[in-house]
């Protein structure tokens, strides 16, 4: 399955909430210039405006942290506190360079 941008995914949201463009920039504090921007791929959000996406839709901010190129704070956190842990086990749960060396 093809996963979303972020572009994709807030242009999902904002149609199901049937919301325009232009109603909703106030509410984030954006322009609805640049909210079209980030709708067609040409820009990627702030972890703010992501964090306050999410809590305008009431929803999960992890996936739409992860769609714009971003680490959620936890993860981010539990890699830099466990880098060699998290890395073996992101390699042997899903595969990677190393993961079949190992193995083998």
């Amino acid at each position: 399955m093809k996963r979303k941008g972020f572009g994709g995914m807030f242009k999902h949201m904002r149609k199901d909430a049937g919301i325009g463009i232009k109603r909703l920039a106030p509410h984030l504090g954006v322009t609805y210039s640049y909210l079209s921007k980030l709708e067609n791929g040409t820009t990627l959000p702030s972890e703010e405006l992501v964090y306050r996406t999410a809590r305008y839709f009431s929803c999960d901010p992890n996936p739409l942290l992860l769609a714009a190129g971003k680490i959620p704070r936890d993860i981010l956190r539990i890699l830099q506190e466990h880098p060699e842990d998290a890395f073996e086990f992101l390699k042997d749960r899903f595969g990677g360079a190393n993961a079949s060396k190992q193995r083998a």
